[in-house]
């Protein structure tokens, strides 16, 4: 079993790529895959939203979901961002290395190294 993660977040479509971009260059994400746009609808506060809205999805590793946790909050726009880790069954021993090392872990072995 691998230690990579995946979490997902939903951010107002202007403000995607900058928080994609802030969780690589920070080394909190390995990737950040920007889904959407797309129009969600919610509850907030008692009355019915409905925004556009993208995606994130964030692969990073469990050693890096506390620190993702603390700093989300204070890179995203939304007074409560989405915040959902999810566990693979199932990741190549390669990806997850690559994975690894891009979130400041060790480094994979030249043959290993794949994006």
């Amino acid at each position: 079993m691998s230690d990579v993660r995946i979490l997902l977040t939903t951010i107002a479509e202007d403000r995607a790529a900058e928080l994609a971009t802030r969780l690589v260059e920070e080394r909190l994400a390995a990737c950040v895959n920007i889904c959407g746009p797309m129009t969600s609808t919610y509850r907030w506060k008692g009355c019915l939203e409905r925004e556009r809205e993208c995606q994130l999805i964030i692969k990073t590793t469990a050693a890096r979901v506390v620190e993702l946790e603390r700093r989300l909050p204070e890179l995203h726009s939304y007074e409560l961002p989405e915040f959902v880790v999810l566990r693979p069954e199932a990741v190549s021993r390669a990806y997850a290395a690559w994975v690894d090392e891009s979130t400041g872990g060790q480094a994979p072995r030249s043959d290993e190294r794949r994006v």
